[in-house]
């Protein structure tokens, strides 16, 4: 079970680290309803997203992806990338990063709700 310190708040929802390893990073991510993440990409990593709870819009590279609970959407290295909660309950979804580095520096941010650069 994660530790209290794993834990942390956004504006969007907030998440929670499970295990930070090596060759991989898992993160349980919830997102509120009517909220979204930044329009983002990773330089050194890669993201598997798989939906728990809720449902979700994913946009990668500027495709529009619908995903719901029981559903899975694979984010490359250099993909814009962004997921939205359209529903009114939260949005739950376990992220799998895999590269070679998964720092939260590695973040560049292009459209951000929340004036975050």
């Amino acid at each position: 079970m994660a530790s209290k310190d794993t834990e942390a708040h956004r504006p969007w929802g907030h998440y929670v680290v499970l295990e930070d390893a090596a060759d991989h990073k898992v993160k349980r991510i919830v997102v509120q309803p009517r909220k979204r993440l930044s329009l983002q990409r990773h330089r050194k990593r890669a993201e598997h997203w798989y939906v728990i709870q809720g449902e979700a819009v994913v946009t990668r590279d500027g495709e529009e992806i619908p995903v719901k609970a029981g559903q899975a959407v694979d984010i490359p290295r250099g993909a814009w990338h962004r997921i939205a909660n359209p529903g009114r309950v939260d949005l739950a979804f376990v992220e799998i990063q895999t590269g070679e580095y998964f720092g939260e520096d590695d973040i560049e941010r292009s459209e951000d709700d929340y004036g975050r650069a």
